[in-house]
């Protein structure tokens, strides 16, 4: 009969590697429920290491709960600029204003006050609680989802709902005193020895004389995942007006992909230069001198954009536009990466 997993072994083979081997990262100084919880929504979808100099500024700029809550949006956009996912920090200021309207300005310490807060979900809540305050709240996130299943040699999908209820279960019934640590410990192991993109390190594994996965040769084979749908193309022809020195930009719609980001202006499809020049002398902009044209691509998580940028020197600073030289943009507009792309072509 096929050995069964060693459940008891899991949190102290965790705790002592991690002991030893965790890294040495800017919101780990602390428990601070507020620095645990803006390294949580900076940490989605995005690297540990472009999240390092993100962090210190965004608490440089904005210490505390109140001053998140209290903040300009225009600053919370500069602060963001890059890292994408612009709802995250929307919804930042959105759970800050509730905790000092709701809370008192002290951040909650009971996991169902936590996951009410805007734009936190069962993971995030399980990090808080558990990092903060040594709860037993998993944090189930990609990283603790592949270690698990490999662990478990469990071939569920890992993005059906119910198998991330039912590892979630299997941790809560283990957790160790040391819980904060001990959920830390999962997602370093996850997002290292046993991380994505790559075969798992299984020699320098601490679980590997328990691991069903290493024992039974299918631990590089998991986890399971859904099959990836086929992003959407789009392709944009985006202008960049320069006059006098400075660059025509406008705001996007409230709603929607990147609402209320700034962008150049831009129109739908892949235009060439002659109807781009016709679109452009309609809208009543007199064109001076075409400068050049280049050709980016930006990918969010289920569009391309496949963009022109033409590049144009006008003859006045048509109505319509924010006007703003290039340390303007640099200082106050919090421009989108992908429109971000033909600004950094100024340099």
């Amino acid at each position: 009969m096929e050995k069964e997993f060693e459940y008891s072994l899991l949190p102290g083979a965790v705790l002592n590697w991690y002991d030893s081997h965790k890294r040495d990262l800017p919101w780990r100084v602390d428990r601070e429920p507020y620095h645990v919880w803006l390294s949580e929504i900076m940490l989605q979808q995005t690297r540990v290491e472009a999240v390092k100099g993100y962090y210190s500024r965004f608490l440089n700029k904005l210490p505390t709960i109140e001053a998140l809550a209290n903040a300009d949006d225009a600053l919370l956009h500069k602060l963001w600029e890059g890292l994408g996912y612009y709802s995250r920090v929307r919804n930042l200021k959105k759970a800050a204003e509730k905790i000092m309207n709701v809370h008192c300005g002290i951040f909650p310490g009971e996991y169902t006050e936590v996951l009410a807060l805007p734009g936190i979900g069962p993971y995030t809540a399980g990090a808080i609680c558990s990092i903060c305050f040594d709860q037993p709240t998993p944090a189930v996130d990609g990283n603790v989802l592949r270690l698990m299943t490999r662990l478990l040699d469990d071939h569920s999908n890992i993005d059906e709902t119910t198998t991330k209820k039912k590892i979630a279960q299997i941790l809560r019934d283990i957790y160790p005193a040391r819980a904060g640590d001990f959920t830390q410990g999962l997602m370093e192991l996850g997002a290292t020895v046993c991380g994505p993109n790559t075969a798992p390190d299984c020699s320098a594994c601490p679980c590997n004389h328990f691991c069903l996965g290493y024992r039974n040769g299918t631990a590089s084979s998991l986890p399971v995942r859904s099959s990836k749908k086929q992003r959407r193309m789009e392709k944009k022809t985006v202008l960049i007006f320069s006059c006098e020195g400075k660059y025509a930009l406008c705001k996007r719609p409230d709603q929607g992909l990147l609402a209320s980001m700034w962008q150049f202006p831009e129109l739908d499809g892949w235009l060439d230069l002659d109807a781009v020049i016709e679109q452009v002398e309609k809208n009543g902009i007199k064109i001076a001198e075409i400068i050049k044209q280049v050709e980016r691509k930006h990918v969010f998580t289920h569009i391309e954009w496949h963009m022109r940028g033409v590049y144009m020197e006008v003859r006045t600073c048509a109505p319509g536009y924010t006007w703003m030289d290039a340390e303007q943009i640099r200082q106050e507009a919090a421009l989108p990466t992908a429109y971000r792309l033909f600004f950094d072509e100024l340099n």
